[in-house]
């Protein structure tokens, strides 16, 4: 599973050009479980005129591509992510939506109960995974996904930005009904005791290694698993170094598919700083000289 970011102008309107060269891109490499408006792709921060803009062209083109879209929604207000998913729902036919818990403060057992009782209870026809990150100040454990699948049978997944083996076990064997998708180092360990999804990020930067990680671990192939995991941990070092830190997660991603497209820009809506385009092209040409077979093919 990727997310696709959304390329700005300098006058911050959807360059929609380039988004759609980007969702054919992952398309054409036979990527076909996308989404829009995680944390990387700036759910948190698009007003209701830029959602409905964007999420009409991404509904479009994966439907283009014969692909199910899946939308997320972030808000701090219930109300408006039931506003959201309704009108992306009634009006594009979306049926499968990623959400989180509202962040503003932890939700308490009780609140966290009655979130996913009203958003799974209001949509009994489309289909959520739930992004559970620390960015909401409580993480939803295993026993809790168990017993609300077992209420909510349209809660189907959750993805899981973890590399604790412990929380990776517990999701794996207390909350097996469910998918869930955990990033690049945790799937490493995971993928050995269940199926996990992999949520791809860093492993973007060639797609084709990419899937062949994915592979590995579906096949249990415990040496290639290792070995690739490896050249990710390396890689990981020299970007972090390359970009600097202290960016939100799309200020990353938006560098990891500029090395596909030199035209995508590098800026996030505002107040988010976006990285230098000089440390885009640094990372890149690290990736040619010591890592070629994970440098990407430009667009």
């Amino acid at each position: 599973m990727c997310t696709v970011v959304v390329p700005w102008t300098d006058s911050y309107a959807l360059d929609e050009a380039l988004f759609r060269d980007e969702i054919r891109a992952f398309l054409a490499a036979e990527y076909r479980n996308l989404y829009v408006f995680g944390t990387a792709g700036e759910g948190y921060a698009v007003d209701d005129a830029r959602f409905e803009q964007i999420a009409r062209v991404y509904v479009d083109e994966m439907r283009r591509g014969a692909a199910e879209p899946m939308v997320g929604v972030i808000a701090l207000s219930l109300e408006t992510m039931l506003r959201r998913i309704a009108w992306a729902r009634d009006t594009l036919g979306v049926r499968l939506f990623q959400v989180s818990l509202p962040s503003w403060g932890a939700l308490e057992d009780a609140e966290v109960r009655t979130f996913f009782d009203v958003v799974l209870g209001r949509f009994p026809d489309c289909q959520f995974l739930h992004y559970n990150l620390l960015r909401t100040k409580r993480l939803v454990t295993a026993p809790e996904y168990a017993l609300i699948a077992a209420d909510h049978p349209n809660l189907v997944a959750t993805k899981n930005s973890t590399d604790s083996m412990q929380r990776i076990r517990a999701l794996l064997d207390e909350a097996s009904v469910l998918r869930h998708f955990v990033n690049e180092r945790a799937f490493a360990y995971g993928s050995l005791f269940g199926e996990c999804g992999l949520l791809m990020s860093l492993a973007t930067i060639n797609l084709a290694t990419g899937r062949a990680y994915f592979e590995a671990g579906r096949a249990r192939d415990v040496s290639r698993l290792i070995e690739l995991e490896g050249e990710l941990h390396q890689i990981a070092q020299v970007f972090h170094a390359s970009v600097g830190s202290g960016f939100i997660d799309g200020a990353f991603d938006k560098v990891l598919w500029r090395l596909h497209d030199p035209r995508f820009p590098l800026r996030l809506l505002p107040p988010y700083a976006g990285a230098a385009e000089p440390a885009a092209d640094s990372f890149l040409a690290f990736l040619r000289e010591r890592y070629p077979h994970w440098a990407p093919n430009t667009v």
